[in-house]
């Protein structure tokens, strides 16, 4: 949904609410467990190390917990408290060059893998009704015991779903780049340790 003025938080919660049970959008439900596009779709994909340690990953288990990729200026999760699990609907608010957009996705699948020498946490949402693009995303944190390293990492497939992304293609592919690279700086900034 576009606007030209911020919703409120009765419109957001009512909006999210009102696709709680809508389908996805799409038929690949899952396919972001990998690396690949299903045939069709564009990929994005960025990962970054986050710093090394058990503590470093316990962090950013947190903060993939608290929805903090998201947490930069023009972008903001409906609702940092949603918990990460299979089938909650969930939403995004986007300020874009002079107006507005909300977005649901629902969690489709959750990796939480806290045992072995490679630890990972993170989940994939994908796109429900009215969502201008069709496909998802995948946020996953991991751990290695070989070299002690914690990585985050960002993949998604997408293509456009109604006229209007088809028309603004250009413009949303150059946002999903850039949510990409601010969701990696979110990250660190997240994972870094308190001082003090």
């Amino acid at each position: 949904m576009f606007l030209l003025r911020r919703p409120t938080e009765d419109q957001m919660r009512r909006y999210v609410a009102e696709r709680a049970d809508a389908p996805l959008t799409y038929p690949e439900a899952g396919a972001s467990r990998g690396a690949t596009a299903p045939p069709g779709y564009l990929r994005n994909f960025a990962g970054t190390r986050l710093g090394t340690g058990q503590a470093t990953f316990r962090r950013a288990v947190d903060a993939v917990r608290r929805w903090a990729m998201y947490d930069m200026p023009w972008t903001r999760i409906l609702w940092p408290d949603t918990p990460i699990e299979p089938g909650r609907t969930t939403g995004l608010l986007v300020r874009h060059y002079g107006f507005w957009s909300i977005h649901a996705c629902r969690i489709v699948y959750v990796i939480d893998e806290a045992e072995g020498p490679v630890r990972r946490f993170g989940f994939g949402y994908g796109t429900v009704a009215d969502h201008p693009e069709r496909g998802e995303e995948r946020f996953t944190v991991e751990w290695r015991a070989q070299d002690d390293v914690v990585h985050y990492e960002l993949f998604s497939f997408s293509r456009p779903a109604v006229p209007l992304s088809i028309l603004g293609f250009p413009l949303a592919r150059g946002l999903q780049k850039r949510f990409a690279r601010e969701s990696l700086r979110a990250m660190r900034r997240a994972v870094e340790p308190a001082s003090g």
